[in-house]
């Protein structure tokens, strides 16, 4: 479990200059991550000493040229206006492959190269072409992997959680979180059937999901996110919208959560007893949600926790993890988000982490507040995870005073 010291909020305002920067150069990515993610792959593979045949050059530039023209165009025509799904394959597919093969072109062109320099491996041709195959072989057998942690049902993490205010009858309440299952293009009713099953093995007493249900409209995910019907809770289902809501009619997901026997925690709470002690469940809309000029739709903390007394411990529901710093004011015992995937596709978690206070598992915030990170059910965009698996957690949450037998 890490530690975060109370000087968060100044080191905070020192971050936000930085933090609006890269915002700033944020918004260019688009424009030049394609001509990056195939350019440099193709310089480093083709044109660096490796001297391959005419015909071999020509081809292998032919297919990054592809790569660099079509991934934009296809992403425009899957997430765009259009919202066609095969498209959204296609370019998603693209975007994956291409970091892998970009992230690795630069790795070990540099470190290969240097260490097969440094110990006299054959002449310079021979060593170029070595790194293009070393290359070529850990890109296809990391995406092959990627492709398959990210379409298999996630293990289940499992974890103990002690909250020094939680009373003795609420010792040992299993809960189960799920978030980010991305219901998208890819159809993908039979995995999120598969997972419900799990859930239900696992036998919680409340269950949560804390958003990015899918990418598209609930009518147009409706049989992928069906089998949340199915989850069984011995306490309570409960869901938090995400961001990716916001950005496909998130009224119609909220609409539909409930329909499914969920209950949609937008600002307001629940109270769980069990053993004469109570446990306030508490539950925001994501922190984009008042910028998607839906009437009535925003991160209220104070209005999730209106009339809940102030001496019951408080586990809060929020998507994203750098929300902890205002439940950490408001003194929240333990907050469940999602959102950061743990990164997804190795190295990217080093730009979630400028964005996010926590990638993944458990950490504390202020005197009081802990947060877990979930790494996520399923996965946005790419279909791969590579070094960043997907997870149901089960969190048992312990008190300081359990009750003994007799």
């Amino acid at each position: 479990m890490t530690a975060t010291s109370n000087t968060r909020p100044a080191e905070g305002e020192a971050q936000a200059p930085r933090r609006s920067r890269l915002r700033r150069l944020m918004r260019c990515i688009p424009l030049i991550a394609p001509l990056l993610l195939w350019a440099v792959p193709c310089g480093v593979l083709l044109y660096t000493g490796q001297h391959w045949p005419l015909p071999v050059t020509v081809f292998a530039t032919v297919l990054f040229a592809l790569g660099l023209t079509g991934m934009p165009l296809a992403m425009a025509r899957g997430h765009g206006r259009r919202r066609q799904d095969r498209a959204a394959i296609v370019g998603d597919t693209l975007l994956g492959t291409g970091w892998v093969l970009f992230t690795w072109s630069v790795l070990l062109g540099i470190l290969l190269r240097l260490a097969l320099t440094v110990a006299g491996v054959g002449e310079s041709q021979d060593r170029a072409r070595i790194v293009t195959w070393a290359v070529l072989g850990v890109t296809a057998t990391l995406l092959a992997w990627g492709y398959t942690e990210a379409r298999r049902v996630p293990r289940v993490r499992r974890l103990d959680v002690l909250l020094p205010r939680l009373g003795a009858g609420l010792d040992g309440l299993r809960v189960v979180l799920v978030t980010d299952t991305h219901y998208g293009p890819l159809d993908r009713a039979r995995w999120s059937a598969r997972v419900c099953e799990t859930v239900n093995s696992l036998e919680a007493d409340l269950v949560c999901h804390t958003g990015d249900i899918a990418d598209g409209t609930a009518e147009r995910r409706r049989a992928q996110a069906a089998p949340l019907g199915t989850v069984r809770a011995t306490r309570a289902r409960v869901y938090v919208t995400g961001n990716h809501e916001y950005y496909s009619e998130a009224q119609g997901w909220v609409d539909l959560m409930d329909e499914l026997g969920w209950e949609p925690l937008r600002n307001r709470h629940l109270l769980l007893e069990r053993g004469g002690d109570t446990l306030v469940v508490a539950g925001v809309d994501d922190v984009t949600a008042e910028s998607s000029g839906l009437a009535g739709h925003r991160a209220h903390l104070a209005g999730a926790l209106n009339g809940a007394d102030p001496g019951l411990p408080v586990l809060l529901l929020a998507h994203q993890p750098k929300f902890v710093d205002r439940a950490a004011a408001a003194g929240i015992d333990l907050q469940l988000s999602g959102h950061t995937h743990g990164g997804q596709i190795w190295p990217f978690h080093h730009l979630v982490r400028i964005d996010q206070p926590a990638l993944a598992g458990l950490s504390r915030h202020g005197a009081r507040t802990l947060l877990y990170t979930s790494r996520g059910t399923g996965f946005w965009g790419p279909p791969f995870r590579v070094f960043a698996p997907s997870e149901i957690t089960l969190l048992t949450l312990r008190s300081p005073h359990p009750v003994t037998s007799p």
